[in-house]
């Protein structure tokens, strides 16, 4: 996996530009804040954003992928005050849990989401290396 970064381009903050990557695709469906029965423990940003990450590794994970094998990733907020207010504990909530891997993304503020009381929604696509014989 290559991070690309164009020649004299500023630095991006918590994203990349774009990956170039080799090896199995695995594109995880958009995951919202509840738990492994479809329960939400919370109606806050920051927490359903941790779940909905933790989601998505999990399903990664099914495929046996790591953080770090997800290239993009797009988040879905109905929320932008909150985002905007949370942005310091969910870059803690990111590291605790992907590191300093940051794929390339986008934030979309949108008017809402299908499952309520969701406040954010996380689609990815992971590139697993191939393995070397």
């Amino acid at each position: 996996m290559r991070v690309l970064h164009p020649q004299g381009w500023a630095p991006p903050v918590g994203y990349a530009n774009g990956i170039e990557a080799k090896g199995r695709l695995v594109f995880v469906a958009g995951q919202v804040g509840w738990d492994a029965q479809q329960k939400f423990q919370s109606e806050e940003l920051a927490p359903q954003f941790e779940q909905a990450l933790r989601n998505v590794l999990a399903v990664l994970a099914e495929a046996g992928g790591r953080p770090e094998h997800i290239c993009r990733m797009t988040a879905y907020c109905c929320d932008k005050p909150a985002y905007l207010t949370a942005r310091a504990q969910l870059g803690r909530i990111w590291r605790g849990l992907m590191g300093k891997h940051f794929p390339a993304m986008s934030m979309i503020f949108v008017a809402d989401l299908l499952d309520a009381p969701g406040k954010i929604e996380l689609e990815a696509t992971a590139v697993i290396p191939e393995e070397r014989t």
